[in-house]
């Protein structure tokens, strides 16, 4: 891929993991400058952005009528195509504060999940143009997470990675820059969470918020039996008497509520190797299979997934820039980036 010369010197080059729950966004020259969630408070009076990642994040289940957080994007696909365009141009404007002005537009390389048709991959395209990027090139998530996490996918060797974000689990075999066999499942993170108030709701009869939901999780949840065991505190409102309401939970009840989706995720990672050609399976059998995105932080989930694979198993490291760092690695290797990137120009208009 050749990027356009005339403003070459003075273009911003960005790439950018659009996540469901967080946007990062790498700036050649400068590394990951952007990490925020990806949400976005909105005055409905006047239709104006009243906060974007951090600061929106901290209103939500705490804002009046008037105002409305939302989240754009619903497993890496945009949900709310204006909503999106008003958060990607917040975050060029933070990109290129340190100028007197944003001229030229950045050119952009960003990711979309593996499932999505041609109209919701060409929206993507669409939102980043219309908040200010001049030239947009798309890339499936699972081949930036395989490059972020160091994988030579241009070899005729299988590489098989796991990409666990927050709306959406992608299960993909790699092989000369292309994937082979895949699957995306609408369990992850997200889905993790609402495991956890559900089983609050079922044993304890509380009803609690999902940021609290995912505070638990990240203290205490896991997805094998830990050497240690581990508590933390539960807080909601009582779904009995309407007050608050306080318990303390432990390891073995969080692993319990997050068993049935592990094993989810565990099956969907059997039925695709089922169905990747021996050749490629035998790679894997040698290689292993590695965890890229937030998900892959859940204590023990590569050891249960070994388990239940009979397969190595590995956790990338910096599990969580995978994503952005494959982006990165695309600018830096123009020749890569014509080979799996699609121009979002070149989509069609409609299916």
């Amino acid at each position: 891929m050749k990027w356009p010369s005339i403003f070459g010197r003075l273009t911003k080059q960005l790439g950018i993991d659009l996540g469901t729950a967080n946007t990062r966004v790498f700036v050649k020259g400068r590394g990951v400058v952007i990490n925020e969630p990806s949400v976005v408070a909105i005055n409905r009076r006047n239709n104006q952005v009243m906060a974007v990642g951090e600061d929106a994040l901290s209103m939500v289940g705490k804002t009046p009528a008037h105002i409305q957080v939302t989240r754009p994007l619903q497993r890496g696909i945009i949900a709310d195509f204006e909503v999106t365009e008003k958060m990607l141009r917040y975050f060029f404007e933070k990109v290129h504060e340190d100028k007197a002005f944003a001229i030229p537009r950045p050119s952009v390389v960003i990711c979309v999940p593996l499932d999505v048709t041609e109209v919701e991959r060409k929206a993507v395209g669409d939102a980043a143009t219309a908040a200010g990027a001049r030239e947009v090139l798309v890339v499936e998530e699972p081949i930036a997470a395989a490059i972020g996490a160091g994988l030579a996918i241009g070899e005729p060797f299988g590489n098989m990675i796991i990409n666990l974000g927050a709306g959406s689990t992608e299960i993909a075999v790699i092989s000369l820059n292309g994937v082979v066999t895949s699957k995306s499942i609408p369990i992850a993170g997200d889905e993790l969470n609402k495991n956890i108030i559900q089983y609050a709701r079922d044993v304890f009869n509380i009803l609690l918020g999902e940021r609290v939901a995912e505070q638990i999780k990240i203290a205490i949840g896991s997805a094998v039996e830990l050497p240690e065991p581990m508590e933390a505190m539960m807080r909601g409102r009582d779904l009995l008497s309407g007050l608050p309401r306080e318990i303390t939970v432990n390891d073995a009840q969080i692993r319990e509520a997050l068993g049935r989706s592990i094993k989810a995720i565990m099956d969907q990672t059997k039925a695709i190797l089922e169905i990747t050609p021996p050749e490629l399976v035998a790679d894997i059998q040698q290689r292993g299979i590695v965890l890229t995105g937030g998900g892959a932080l859940l204590r023990g989930l590569d050891q249960a997934l070994s388990r239940g694979t009979g397969l190595p198993v590995r956790v990338a490291d910096d599990c969580l820039n995978c994503v952005v760092r494959g982006t990165a690695a695309l600018i830096d290797n123009r020749a890569l980036l014509a080979e799996v990137a699609i121009p979002a120009t070149d989509l069609v208009k409609s299916i």
